[in-house]
């Protein structure tokens, strides 16, 4: 079992983002002493926290993040990645057309 500080160490979330994550029910503690209140998590925590991690990454909301976690078999996982690299693509074509405008822009204005 390893403590919140231990634990934030670990997987490079924060205190307040592991908190947030409880009260949503994304990632709860494993054992919470009933004295202290202590957050102790354990070793199938540290896996649920580094891909909840790696989604936030890919731009995943927390509907999308608990929907994720609620499939214990992770079926709709791939659907969901496959979806957001679609976007993703989308943007960057997005993101060149607007650059070949400005320059195109530039372009006329010089001459």
């Amino acid at each position: 079992m390893y403590k919140i500080s231990e634990f934030v160490e670990m997987t490079g979330l924060s205190k307040e983002t592991l908190r947030y994550y409880a009260e949503v029910k994304l990632l709860e503690p494993a054992y919470t002493d009933p004295v202290n209140r202590y957050r102790y998590y354990d070793d199938g925590s540290y896996f649920e926290a580094m891909l909840l991690a790696k989604l936030r990454r890919f731009g995943f909301t927390i509907q999308e993040m608990s929907a994720v976690m609620r499939d214990e078999s992770f079926a709709r996982l791939e659907a969901l990645l496959e979806q957001k690299r679609a976007k993703i693509q989308a943007q960057i074509r997005e993101l060149l057309a607007q650059a070949e405008e400005i320059d195109e822009f530039l372009l006329s204005g010089r001459e």
